[in-house]
């Protein structure tokens, strides 16, 4: 039996501590997305490097934070969730002050890929240890608060990037990261429990197959819109990645302890709730990506300020997440995240309508303001379905894999996005930008409203009673909220 199931685990954990802890370590890698962005010029200026460079910078980060996700939830499941998070803070926490002490870009780089090794690691490990240590019946409002901090994460990233980098330094957008991590490493040594999942051999065959796949569509999704999607090394990377992927889904429908059992696809919660968190991160990140730029490039913002005015969206998550989860634990998570979908594909056309080159933040306002609401029903809920959605062994596959869709969406929206931006538009005028810029926001609202559809698919909550277990190779039912709690 799993630790998380035992009274001396309960006891030791604690849920507040639990809780505590998790979105320490979920703030940490959510804020590094999107912290160095408004520092790069300060890097360039101080280290050097090609504008390619530069963009690995960030991506490089991305890269390996997403392609090893599922690997760093299986590490969890097979050695121990709370001794793997421990080492992926650590490394994390060591990348980040070899970030800060960087001598060149090369090294800096460098520095950011071990990041997000480590990111990795502990990133997909906080919910189910989250989950292990709060009792069912509150876990809505748990991941309505883990789901608030690491919103604070990403509305706050730009901000605090780019007021470290102004009044201290750029090394300080890594050191940040360095008391953090030193403080976290005692305490989840000392209050978090021990869990493991199934203790099946971990999928080596299966981990090289998804890794390389993730690796090879995720580089040539970040290099496509700069080296242009017929570039040979682009085309290679993205057939590459793809046939990967084909092959991954081939043996892990076959393998006996696959590190993403097909079977679980099976289920409508799993799928309807991995499809919506797909494509809502690529109408979101994609959307994101430009308005930023349109604020700044095209209305005169600077970027401190642009920061500030997408608060309303990109922050929104920090004051309605709780709220969500408290609504969740009541009346279920499909209808909330289905609504959150809707409305933030409402707001993001409601921005393409009223767009132009001149237009004021008052009209964009309720837009942005819709989008965020949106944006915070989605959050939390869409944890706890995926959670819920299988046994809890597999919560830490489930997990790791729902996080790697996340990302790779993100990856695959700003590629998408950017190439209808070009085709329609471009940097030449404020209002060329602002022609491409409409029908990309059109694109991503649609892929929004998708999402709302696909998270309708998820079967609605049913008062039963605990569902027994299947038969030996049997998919699993489904785990309604309703009997997860």
């Amino acid at each position: 039996m799993s630790e998380q199931n035992t009274p001396a685990g309960a006891r030791r954990g604690g849920a507040v501590w639990a809780l505590v802890i998790t979105s320490v370590a979920g703030f940490m890698a959510a804020l590094d997305n999107l912290v160095v962005t408004t520092a790069l010029p300060s890097i360039r200026e101080d280290l050097g490097g090609a504008l390619d460079d530069l963009e690995w910078t960030v991506s490089a980060y991305t890269l390996t934070f997403a392609v090893l996700l599922m690997f760093g939830a299986a590490l969890g499941d097979r050695f121990g969730r709370r001794r793997m998070f421990i080492a992926g803070l650590a490394v994390f926490t060591g990348a980040s002050a070899a970030a800060a002490m960087a001598p060149g870009i090369g090294s800096l780089i460098a520095a950011r890929a071990v990041q997000g090794v480590g990111a990795a690691v502990m990133m997909p490990l906080t919910l189910t240890l989250l989950t292990a240590a709060v009792p069912a019946a509150r876990r809505g409002t748990a991941y309505g608060i883990w789901g608030a901090v690491n919103g604070l994460a990403v509305a706050s990233g730009p901000l605090i990037g780019g007021t470290l980098t102004e009044h201290v330094s750029w090394h300080w957008v890594f050191w940040l990261n360095v008391p953090l991590g030193l403080a976290a490493l005692p305490l989840a040594r000392l209050r978090l429990a021990e869990s493991h999942g199934a203790g099946a051999p971990l999928d080596v065959p299966g981990t090289l197959l998804a890794s390389g796949g993730l690796v090879g569509i995720v580089y040539g999704l970040v290099r496509g819109p700069a080296d242009g999607w017929t570039d040979p090394v682009v085309l290679t990377a993205l057939f590459a990645g793809g046939a990967l992927l084909v092959g991954f889904v081939l043996y892990s429908s076959r393998a006996a302890n696959p590190m993403l059992p097909m079977r679980l696809f099976r289920s409508r919660a799993f799928s309807g709730i991995n499809a919506a968190s797909l494509l809502m991160f690529v109408g979101m990140f994609g959307s994101i990506f430009l308005l930023s730029q349109y604020m700044q490039g095209v209305l005169g913002s600077s970027p401190t300020e642009a920061g500030l005015r997408m608060l309303p969206w990109t922050g929104m998550p920090m004051l309605g997440a709780p709220v969500a989860g408290i609504m969740s634990d009541r009346i279920g998570g499909r209808p909330v995240v289905a609504a959150g979908l809707f409305l933030q594909a409402a707001g993001l056309g409601w921005m393409a309508c009223v767009a132009t080159a001149d237009a004021s933040y008052a009209a964009q306002l309720p837009a942005l303001i819709m989008s965020g609401v949106g944006m915070a029903l989605y959050f939390a809920p869409a944890a706890n379905l995926v959670m819920s959605s299988v046994r809890p062994q597999e919560q830490g596959i489930a997990s790791g894999a729902n996080n790697a869709l996340r990302e790779v969406g993100g990856a695959l929206g700003i590629a998408v996005m950017s190439s209808i931006f070009s085709a329609q538009g471009g940097y030449e005028s404020a209002q060329s930008f602002v022609d491409g810029m409409r029908p990309a926001l059109v694109t991503g609202a649609t892929v929004v409203a998708l999402a709302g559809v696909a998270a309708l698919m998820i079967p609605g909550r049913r008062k039963t009673g605990p569902v027994a277990a299947p038969p030996a190779g049997q998919a699993p039912a489904p785990v309604l909220e309703s009997t997860a709690r």
